[in-house]
């Protein structure tokens, strides 16, 4: 398993993998160096991530490996069914998984996304259509959401 960090608009992010895929990519709060020698392994999701801030890619196809559950692998794969620009909300995404019941459980696995941005767990919001928990933070999130929205705002000056 090999590391590296890399800056984004949203701060340093860590990414790790291997040759089996890509495991975790998440923003970290720390000022660890950036990474100067990108692994091999890496180098596709680097690749992609930037074209993905670039606003050039709306679909990641990079080997990825999160390690979780079956029931986690389960959501997560339900997540990268999330259009991009898109939302949907943690009750949708439990009768998308067949049972409403497992809202919570379905909410907890989204959670435990290993694969910012990737998987992408901040198009889920909540029913009453506000921004619920983030483990980057509601400012990211909501950055992710508006970068990806086919709405542009407008500056006035």
């Amino acid at each position: 398993m090999t590391d590296c960090y890399i800056n984004t608009p949203l701060g340093v992010t860590k990414i790790s993998g291997d040759v089996n895929g890509v495991t975790s990519i998440r923003v970290i709060n720390s000022n660890e160096p950036l990474t100067d020698i990108i692994p091999k392994a890496l180098q596709d999701c680097i690749a992609q991530l930037k074209e993905y801030f670039e606003g050039k890619r709306q679909q990641f196809t990079f080997k990825i490996n999160p390690q979780g559950t079956n029931f986690q692998k389960n959501i997560w794969e339900l997540l990268r069914n999330i259009p991009y620009g898109k939302t949907t909300t943690y009750l949708e995404l439990s009768k998308t998984y067949g049972d409403v019941k497992a809202i919570r459980a379905v909410a907890n696995a989204n959670g435990k996304n290993p694969l910012w941005i990737v998987v992408p767990c901040h198009r889920v919001i909540g029913t009453d259509g506000h921004l619920t928990g983030y483990a980057g933070g509601l400012h990211r999130k909501q950055w992710l959401l508006e970068h990806e929205s086919p709405y542009k705002q407008q500056s006035l000056f």
